[in-house]
C-alpha cells in the first residue's frame, strides 16, 4: 500500500465522550456473552449424555459443533464487518445466536438433534469478537481504542471461565434446560444491547463476500477441526484420517490460490503474508495449542476421582470454580497490558506472556499434590493468557488498515480456534497413550508428559515471538496502517 492509498482509507469516526462510555461496556459485554455461551457445552457433556440417552462421544458434539460453526462463520463475518452493513451483520448474527439458544431450551421432537442445531447457531456468535474490535477501532477515541480492543480479546478467552461454573451450578440444581436457559437469557440481553448501542460503519466502506472461496475455506476448516476433535479416528481408521487430512490440505491450498487471484478476497492473503501478521498468526497457533492444552489438563485432573491414585474427584460445579483464578488474573493482565505496551513492544510482550504460560506448565508438572497448587497453576495460566491475548491485536493491527480490522482479526481467531483444537487433541492423545489396558483413567505420569509437551510448545512460542520482535525494525513499512491508527502505540507512528 502506498502512502497515498493509506491516506485514502476512510477515517475513523470517534463518538462523543458520553457515547464512547456507553459503547465500551457494550462491546466487552457482547464479546463476553458469545464466548461464554459457546463454552456452555464443556461442563454439560455428561448431563447431555444422561438426559438424551446418547454416548459421551455423541454428547461431546455439543461443544465441538459450536467450535466448528464459529471457525467457519468467523472469516465470513469478518469480511461482512469490513463493509457498510456491519451493524446489520452484528444484529443478524446475534439474532441467530438467540434463536439457537431457544432451540437448546425448547422441548422439541428429536431433542438431541435440535440441541446440536441450536449449539451450532450459538457457535456462530464467536465470529462477533473481531467485529467488536472493528467497532472499537473505528469509533472510540485513540487513547481508549487500544485498551478496549485488548480487553475484548481477553474476555473472549476468559468467557469460558465465567460460563463454566454458572452453567455447572444451574445444571446441578435446575437441570440441563436451566443451564441452557442461562444462554438464552444473556444472548437476548446482548441482542438488545447491540440494538441500542452499535453505531453504523464509517462511510466509504465496501465488502463483497467471495461465496465460492467461503465454501472452500469452510470445507477445509471443517475437516481440520473434525480431525482434531475425532482422536479415535486416527487410532481406529488411520487410512480414512490420512485421506481426510490430504483433502483438507488440498482445499486450503485451493482457497489460498483463489484468494490471491480474486478481486474480492474473503481474507486479504497478501496482508496475511506481511512478516508481522504471518509471525503473529504462527505465534497464535503454537501458543494457542499450548494454552488450551494446560487448561484441559488442569480441569480434567481436578475431576479425576481419588480411586485413580491421584486427582481430587471434584464435581462439575466445584471443578468450574477452579477456573476462577484463570478468569480473574486473565482480566487483571488484560487491564495491565495496554499500559505495559507503552513501554514494551508487542512481540516482546507476547514472548513474556508465553514464558509465563510455560511457567504454569512447569508448576503443574512438578507440583499438583494439593488443590492450592492446582489453583496456582491455573492463576499463572490465566495471567499469561490474558497478557498474550491483550498484546496480540496490537501486533497485527499495527500493520493493518483500519478498514480491514475485522477481517484481519477474524483470520487470527480462526488460527486460534485451530490451535485450541490441536491442543485439546494433543492432550487427549498423550493421556490416551498413558492409559493402561482395562483402565479408565491415565497414569499420573501421563499428565507430566503432556505438561512437558506444553513446555516445549510455549518455548517455541517464546522464541518465535522474539524472532518477530527482531524483525520489527525502524524500516518496517508504517503505511500499511493509516497514520494515527488508534491505540497501536509507537509501532503505528514510527514503524518500529
Amino acid at each position: 500500500m502506498t502512502e497515498a492509498q493509506a491516506h485514502d482509507q476512510p477515517m475513523s469516526t470517534a463518538l462523543i465522550p458520553s457515547e464512547a462510555r456507553l459503547l465500551v461496556p457494550a462491546l466487552v459485554f457482547i464479546a463476553l456473552v458469545v464466548a461464554a455461551v459457546a463454552s456452555l457445552g464443556t461442563p454439560l457433556i455428561t448431563s447431555v449424555a444422561t438426559t438424551f440417552h446418547v454416548s459421551l462421544d455423541s454428547a461431546q458434539w455439543t461443544l465441538t459443533i459450536a467450535l466448528l460453526s464459529g471457525a467457519v462463520a468467523t472469516p465470513v463475518l469478518g469480511r461482512l464487518g469490513a463493509g457498510p452493513h456491519r451493524r446489520a451483520t452484528i444484529l443478524a448474527t446475534l439474532a441467530i445466536v438467540v434463536v439457537g439458544s431457544a432451540l437448546t431450551v425448547l422441548p422439541l421432537p428429536l431433542p438431541f438433534a435440535w440441541l446440536l442445531v441450536g449449539r451450532a447457531a450459538q457457535g456462530v456468535g464467536l465470529g462477533l469478537t473481531a467485529l467488536m474490535m472493528g467497532v472499537a477501532r473505528d469509533h472510540l477515541p485513540e487513547e481508549r481504542s487500544a485498551a478496549t480492543i485488548a480487553l475484548i480479546s481477553v474476555v473472549s478467552i476468559i468467557g469460558a471461565g465465567v460460563g463454566y461454573p454458572l452453567a455447572a451450578l444451574l445444571a446441578e440444581f435446575g437441570g440441563l434446560r436451566a443451564a441452557y436457559g442461562l444462554g438464552l437469557l444473556v444472548t437476548a440481553i446482548a441482542f438488545v444491547t447491540a440494538w441500542r448501542s452499535m453505531p453504523a460503519a464509517p462511510e466509504g466502506r465496501s465488502a463483497h463476500v467471495n461465496v465460492a472461496g467461503a465454501l472452500v475455506l469452510a470445507g477445509g476448516l471443517l475437516l481440520v477441526l473434525f480431525l482434531a476433535g475425532e482422536r479415535s479416528l486416527w487410532s481406529r481408521h488411520l487410512a480414512v484420517a490420512v485421506t481426510l487430512a490430504i483433502a483438507a490440505v488440498l482445499l486450503l491450498c485451493v482457497w489460498t490460490v483463489s484468494e490471491l487471484r480474486t478481486k474480492t478476497p474473503l481474507v486479504d492473503v497478501r496482508a496475511v503474508r506481511h512478516p508481522a501478521v504471518a509471525g503473529a498468526n504462527i505465534v497464535m497457533f503454537v501458543g494457542g495449542s499450548g494454552m488450551y492444552l494446560l487448561l484441559t489438563l488442569i480441569t480434567r485432573y481436578a475431576q479425576t476421582p481419588h480411586s485413580a491414585g491421584y486427582g481430587f474427584g471434584l464435581t462439575t460445579f466445584v471443578a468450574g470454580l477452579v477456573l476462577i483464578p484463570f478468569s480473574v488474573l486473565g482480566f487483571v493482565a488484560g487491564k495491565l497490558t495496554p499500559r505495559v505496551r507503552e513501554r514494551i513492544d508487542g512481540p516482546l510482550l507476547l514472548a513474556g506472556s508465553a514464558a509465563i504460560v510455560g511457567g504454569g506448565f512447569v508448576l503443574f508438572a512438578t507440583a499438583r499434590s494439593n488443590l492450592a497448587e492446582l489453583l496456582a497453576a491455573m492463576g499463572v495460566l490465566g495471567f499469561g493468557v490474558g497478557s498474550f491475548s491483550a498484546a496480540m491485536p496490537g501486533v497485527i493491527l499495527a500493520v493493518t488498515p483500519t478498514s480491514e480490522t475485522s477481517s484481519a482479526m477474524s483470520f487470527n481467531y480462526v488460527v486460534r480456534s485451530v490451535g485450541y483444537s490441536l491442543g485439546s487433541a494433543i492432550g487427549g492423545l498423550v493421556l490416551a497413550a498413558g492409559t493402561a489396558t482395562g483402565r479408565l483413567f491415565p497414569n499420573d505420569d501421563a499428565y507430566t508428559t503432556a505438561a512437558l509437551v506444553g513446555v516445549a510448545a510455549m518455548a517455541i512460542t517464546t522464541m518465535a515471538s522474539l524472532a518477530l520482535a527482531r524483525r520489527r525494525s525502524p524500516e518496517t513499512n508504517p503505511i500499511t496502517a493509516p497514520v494515527g491508527v488508534p491505540g497501536l502505540g509507537r509501532s503505528s507512528r514510527t514503524g518500529s
